[in-house]
Parts: structure tokens; C-alpha cells; sequence
């Protein structure tokens, strides 16, 4: 049985050979503000995936409650064995 080439794996870098990100290069305030903003798009994302849902599940309770008047919609719907109810 042949041995299995395994990959090693690369000497990690020292911190201080990292590259500046973004983050390290903005001030604070400006940094604060960014995420105070992503915050608030976030809630306002989130508030109107809510509001969404609560309108589809409003329009499908109608659409429910607009069947349940439909005479011929029961009629179809409605089990032929009228034995268990007698």
C-alpha cells in the first residue's frame, strides 16, 4: 500500500506581519456610526419581513374564510360518506 502525500500546513504569521484592515484605519467615530447604521437597516429589514408575513398570513385566513362561504367549494371538498354523521 503507496503512503498518502499529505499536505502540510503553513507556518502561521506572526501579528505583527498582518496587513491593515479597514476597521484599523477608520476612527472610532466613524466606526461607531457605520455599525449604529447597520443596526438600524437590520431593524428595518427585519420589521419589514414582518410586516410581510403578517400580510400573507392575512390574505391567506381571507382567502379561508371566503371558501368556508362558498357553498359549491364545501360541496366538492366535503366527504360522500354521509353514514358517520347520522
Amino acid at each position: 500500500m503507496a503512503k498518502k502525500n499529505r499536505a502540510k500546513p503553513a507556518p502561521k504569521a506572526d501579528a505583527g506581519d498582518k496587513p491593515a484592515t479597514l476597521k484599523d484605519l477608520l476612527r472610532p467615530d466613524v466606526l461607531e456610526r457605520l455599525k449604529a447604521q447597520s443596526d438600524a437597516l437590520k431593524a428595518d429589514e427585519a420589521e419589514a419581513k414582518e410586516k410581510q408575513r403578517l400580510r400573507a398570513e392575512e390574505a391567506v385566513n381571507a382567502e379561508k374564510k371566503r371558501l368556508e362561504n362558498d357553498f359549491g367549494h364545501l360541496l366538492n371538498n366535503s366527504s360522500l360518506d354521509w353514514r358517520k354523521h347520522k
